[in-house]
């Protein structure tokens, strides 16, 4: 008899492609993260000093950061915004009142002996996340809630062999700690739900999403399950920051779970690092409860309490969010949903896509479709060869929309696009698609009488095969082939199929 699903199960099918084998039959995996995001703000939580990344060991750290007696903490209004526009954007509930606990526990890089965190009363409540997969199909994860809580320093191991370095740059910078619910099945739906959560946060400028720095990164909780049964025992894997290797910490910790229960024994309720050149997860210590770190609330500080007015005016000054700008370029610019996604999936795209359409209506164009179609695949073919961001690449906006004007206006062909495209890389934009095709006599032959002439010496060249084509209509693609040959492709396709048609007698 199967266990009954847990309440916080979320109702989704189960997914038989989804399941693991293991060698006594099919298991799945049920997830939630915790990501941790740094508030994108000018100063820290509670303390006026700066946050930024670069600075010498202890030069950002207040006399509040240091814990030093008689310091007393203030809230940052700004960054409290910042928790609110998110909700907003997560299209989760504001919370009017909520309030800041206390969480002991002792580490020397956390000077107070405690942390101010929210665990009761946080500031924002349940919401929800559309997440796409490179499918086109898409689920949902539901965000149980979003609290503030101000971040640890950093301790430093590798400086001298006897002793530990403690820098506190970062102790007392705002993160906003975005749990959701345990919806996940997969590794690559925790990595679909992990980007789209940066991108919405990038999105609304609360968090840079930067990685590689830490800014954004995710605890994730793995546990497996039979099909159908209740949930199992989780492990929480602390502090993944990249793409890779979520996908890579997730599927290993499945794989030893199942291993761990199909040779009868059980899973111990534990924290576990994971070891990027190992490429496999390791106990760190057991898994704390609440009542370990002894919350209470916050004796130095007043509870949260926000008007509606201030919420509403945070909601009308929301920025346009991922799904709606998706929606509206397949409205408005006739994207199909797979190009739209691709450009949404990075504010930088997009902005560098509208720029670019802007440019094409400036210079009199219109075919949105086609400037989507040389941004996403030319241009980001060529960025991602290189190791670049388009917010790095060298051709401006204005280059991939002149160059679809000249397309427009049949001066060039698809196919000697490519060729100006190559010479304005090679130019890293310094000079216009227009002078590229002046320069090198790349404009395309419009002139009837010329493609004429070429097929009519190659079709008396080619009697016989001129007479197979009445049997045989698919061999006129060799003569349009021969046509763009002695043009040096520069005839217009469209013209010489015109042509050929007619003179062919098809």
């Amino acid at each position: 008899m199967t266990n009954p699903a847990s309440p916080l199960d979320s109702g989704r099918p189960a997914d038989p492609s989804k399941f693991i084998q293991g060698r006594t039959g099919p298991w799945e995996i049920v997830m939630g993260l915790e990501v941790h995001a740094q508030v994108a703000s000018n100063t820290k939580l509670f303390s006026g000093a700066k946050v930024g990344f670069g600075a010498g060991p202890n030069e950002q750290v207040s006399l509040v950061d240091a814990a030093m007696p008689g310091m007393l903490p203030v809230l940052n209004k700004y960054c409290v915004e910042q928790a609110v526009k998110t909700g907003l954007g997560l299209k989760a509930q504001i919370n009017r009142f909520s309030r800041f606990d206390r969480k002991n526990y002792f580490y020397p890089d956390l000077p107070q002996g405690y942390q101010i965190s929210q665990l009761f009363h946080p500031i924002v409540g349940e919401g929800e996340v559309l997440v796409e997969r490179d499918d086109g199909t898409s689920f949902t994860v539901r965000i149980e809630r979003l609290h503030l809580e101000q971040d640890a320093g950093k301790s430093i191991h590798d400086l001298d062999p006897n002793a530990t370095y403690v820098d506190l740059n970062r102790a007392g910078t705002a993160l906003m700690e975005i749990v959701s619910k345990p919806d996940l099945r997969s590794s690559d739906e925790a990595v679909a739900y992990f980007k789209k959560l940066r991108t919405i946060l990038v999105y609304l400028g609360t968090c840079d999403g930067d990685m590689e720095k830490g800014n954004m990164r995710a605890d994730c909780n793995v546990s497996v399950r039979r099909p159908g049964e209740a949930f199992g025992t989780r492990c929480e894997i602390k502090n993944v920051n990249s793409f890779r290797f979520m996908q890579q910490a997730i599927e290993f910790e499945a794989r030893r779970q199942i291993e761990i229960l199909e040779d009868g024994g059980k899973i111990d309720q534990e924290t576990r690092q994971f070891d990027s050149v190992k490429v496999e997860t390791r106990s760190m210590r057991s898994k704390e409860e609440a009542h370990d770190y002894r919350y209470f609330p916050d004796p130095d500080l007043l509870p949260v309490e926000l008007e509606e007015a201030w919420i509403e005016d945070i909601r009308r000054h929301l920025v346009e969010l991922p799904d709606d700008k998706k929606s509206r370029f397949i409205s408005q610019y006739g994207l199909s949903g797979y190009d739209a996604q691709v450009l949404i999936s990075e504010q930088s795209r997009a902005d560098y896509y509208e720029a670019a359409v802007l440019k094409l209506k400036e210079f009199g164009g219109r075919d949105a479709k086609l400037v989507a179609n040389w941004t996403t695949n030319e241009l980001l073919a060529r960025l991602a060869k290189d190791g670049k961001d388009i917010a790095e690449s060298p051709l401006p906006p204005e280059q991939i929309a002149g160059l679809v004007e000249l397309i427009e206006t049949n001066v060039i062909s698809s196919k000697i696009a490519k060729t100006v495209f190559e010479h304005m890389w090679e130019g890293k934009g310094s000079i216009t698609p227009a002078e590229i095709v002046e320069k090198h006599g790349l404009k395309q032959v419009t002139d009837t009488g010329a493609i004429e002439k070429a097929i009519d010496e190659i079709i008396a060249a080619n009697p016989d095969k001129a007479a197979e084509v009445a049997a045989k209509p698919q061999a006129l693609g060799w003569f349009v082939g021969q046509v763009m040959k002695a043009t040096q492709g520069k005839a217009n396709p469209a013209a010489v199929n015109e042509l050929l048609k007619a003179k062919l007698g098809l």
